[in-house]
């Protein structure tokens, strides 16, 4: 029996465009769970996401059929499509053309304990949160 097999874990991260902040808090966890979708229908796995305003960062098994600007083209068009339901303050919202892709299958669990922490550090540093508290 012949089979294809492959384990790329990829760390994405892309933002809104102009770094504007538009990813409200009320629309997050929704947002992660959309994304998973999306890329569970492209047999892939969303292992982890974190988001602040400007943009997102995703942990995913990547999908060995799709090509990884095919996977970041149907991310980022699909949710476009979807926050655009969700009123009009998102009526003009956009991705920025460019993202970060990084295989990391050797890093996976230090790339994993990152994630609960990508609001803080980002708060950190931004200079929102000063002296570390």
């Amino acid at each position: 029996m012949s089979q294809s097999l492959s384990s790329i874990l990829v760390h994405v991260v892309f933002s809104t465009k102009q770094r504007k902040p538009m990813i409200k808090d009320s629309e997050r966890d929704e947002l992660h769970a959309y994304t998973g979708g999306i890329v569970s229908r492209l047999n892939g796995t969303l292992l982890r996401a974190g988001s602040v305003e400007d943009h997102i960062h995703l942990l995913v098994a990547h999908p060995r059929t799709c090509a990884p600007a095919d996977l970041i083209q149907e991310i980022k068009t699909g949710f476009s499509k979807w926050i655009k339901t969700k009123g009009r303050i998102y009526e003009y919202f956009h991705w920025q053309s460019g993202l970060r892709f990084l295989p990391l299958a050797p890093l996976r669990q230090r790339c994993e304990a990152f994630f609960p922490s990508i609001r803080y550090h980002w708060l950190y540093a931004s200079g929102a949160i000063i002296g570390g508290y």
